[in-house]
């Protein structure tokens, strides 16, 4: 393997045709033959660390497999400006290119990591704006008595997904933040509850 192709949708029910297609056109125009690209791909959001395609990607990475990773766009890899500077350096100062074929970047050096910190940035920006769309949302919905909250018991991310974060050596600000949970009492009812394993 020379180079790798990684792929993110954020939901099962979202396609990653478009992504795969706009990657294996950037790969053919390059002269990177099939046999020489491993697909790495996840099916999660990109605010969770835990992800198997990513991990797997990182591996290889590590082992020296990798030379090139190709991207559909710079925020497949994360959504959080942190997360994705912290992984992209990694990358760059093991001597990996990093594609990005949508922006058409080519992502190398301290300049790369420049570029690539401006956009990581502006898709953090853009998701605190979805997330500020929506509470402006769900707090209208109130105000008409349209919205009745989660309903008791439920749980905003899986308890099951915190517990295996947790057996996996994760410390509790790392859970927290891949689930999206903001206090650590809630994190201690998702791990003390029972869960179908």
């Amino acid at each position: 393997m020379t180079a790798a192709a990684y792929i993110r949708v954020s939901t099962a029910d979202q396609k990653s045709n478009s992504q795969r297609r706009e990657i294996s056109r950037w790969l053919k125009a390059h002269g990177f033959v099939p046999e020489d690209v491993v697909w790495f791909e996840d099916i999660e959001t990109g605010r969770h660390l835990d992800r198997t395609g990513l991990h797997a990607l990182n591996a290889a990475i590590f082992r020296g497999e990798v030379k090139t990773v190709v991207i559909w766009k710079l925020d497949r890899l994360a959504r959080s400006l942190r997360d994705g500077i912290n992984t992209l350096c990694d990358w760059v100062d093991g001597g990996v290119r990093v594609v990005s074929v949508t922006q058409q970047l080519d992502l190398s050096g301290t300049t790369g990591k420049i570029v690539a910190s401006v956009l990581l940035g502006l898709a953090e920006i853009e998701l605190a704006n979805i997330r500020e769309r929506q509470k402006a949302g769900i707090d209208a919905a109130k105000c008409r008595g349209a919205y009745k909250g989660r309903k008791k018991g439920t749980f905003k991310a899986s308890p099951a997904r915190a517990q295996k974060l947790k057996a996996q050596g994760l410390r509790s600000s790392e859970i927290m933040q891949a689930l999206g949970i903001r206090s650590r009492s809630t994190l201690s009812k998702y791990l003390q509850t029972p869960v179908n394993r």
